[in-house]
């Protein structure tokens, strides 16, 4: 009998070692940037961007159109004084001229505003999204990525509802992503795995709350992002053509919903290779 043990398969060199749904998300996050980037007009983009993007106000009007003016008043002052009348101009537009679209809501996180900010959240995705891949399989992967991204837009849309700036970027699916990932990718090895290479760490539950909060490393890391992620709220960064504010609070609910979510849809098993 040979009782030599079933060595893995040989893994792909490493840059290609992304699980399918991994590189299939970001191939089709790059390919969006580059048409619009180089293929689309100007004015085609503008439109899909108000097609496809995530305005706050847009939601605000259609649930309430009394409150129409004040959408108007608030994109007059807010900003530099010499493009109040543009932004006021594009509030009008927005609460006369366009409904509500529903799937604004998921198809926000396909738009970027730059390349910096698409290859950034590119970066996360392959770094977070991989193992979540991995250990849930790729349809427990896209719901997690679409629920975080639903709740960052509704978030954001209740915490800024008179805002006229289109929401765009897959910060909050990939949050969500990051926050399922702190279930279980900072748990201490278990003993007497990893001793040979052949040998692969068993199957284990994802951490609860309080194995989270022992956990040093992962408070440590929740701890980072949270901050992190308040300051960078309050600071520009140039993500399009102009710097804005990162919509800190569209990553706050897609990261809580992630890490909510989790646990329903992790897999008792790994799924199949």
């Amino acid at each position: 009998m040979d009782a030599s043990p079933d060595f893995p398969r040989q893994s792909r060199v490493p840059v290609f070692n992304m699980p399918g749904a991994v590189t299939v998300s970001i191939g089709l996050l790059l390919a969006i940037q580059a048409v619009r980037e180089f293929l689309l007009p100007d004015t085609w983009d503008i439109r899909l961007v108000l097609d496809l993007a995530l305005v706050p106000s847009r939601w605000t009007t259609w649930l309430d159109p009394e409150r129409a003016d004040a959408v108007i008043r608030a994109a007059g002052s807010a900003g530099e004084a010499d493009l109040a009348a543009a932004r006021e101009a594009f509030a009008r537009y927005v609460v006369t001229e366009h409904a509500a679209n529903l799937w604004g809501f998921a198809t926000y996180a396909l738009l970027h505003g730059s390349w910096l900010h698409v290859i950034f959240n590119s970066v996360w995705l392959a770094a977070f999204g991989s193992p979540v891949a991995r250990r849930c399989g790729a349809w427990r992967y896209g719901l997690i990525g679409l629920a975080g991204t639903v709740a960052g837009g509704a978030l954001h849309v209740a915490i800024d509802p008179l805002s006229t700036a289109p929401l765009v970027g897959a910060s909050a699916g990939v949050s969500a992503l990051m926050a399922a990932a702190a279930r279980f990718v900072f748990q201490p090895p278990v003993s007497a795995y990893g001793t040979q290479p052949w040998q692969l760490p068993p199957h284990r539950p994802a951490e609860t709350v309080p194995e989270l909060l022992r956990n040093r490393t992962a408070v440590a890391f929740l701890a980072i992002w949270l901050v992190t992620n308040l300051l960078f709220g309050l600071i520009s960064l140039p993500l399009g053509a102009e710097s804005a504010a990162v919509a800190w609070d569209a990553h706050l609910g897609g990261f809580v919903v992630g890490f909510l979510l989790f646990p329903f849809v992790d897999p008792r098993t790994p799924p199949a290779p």
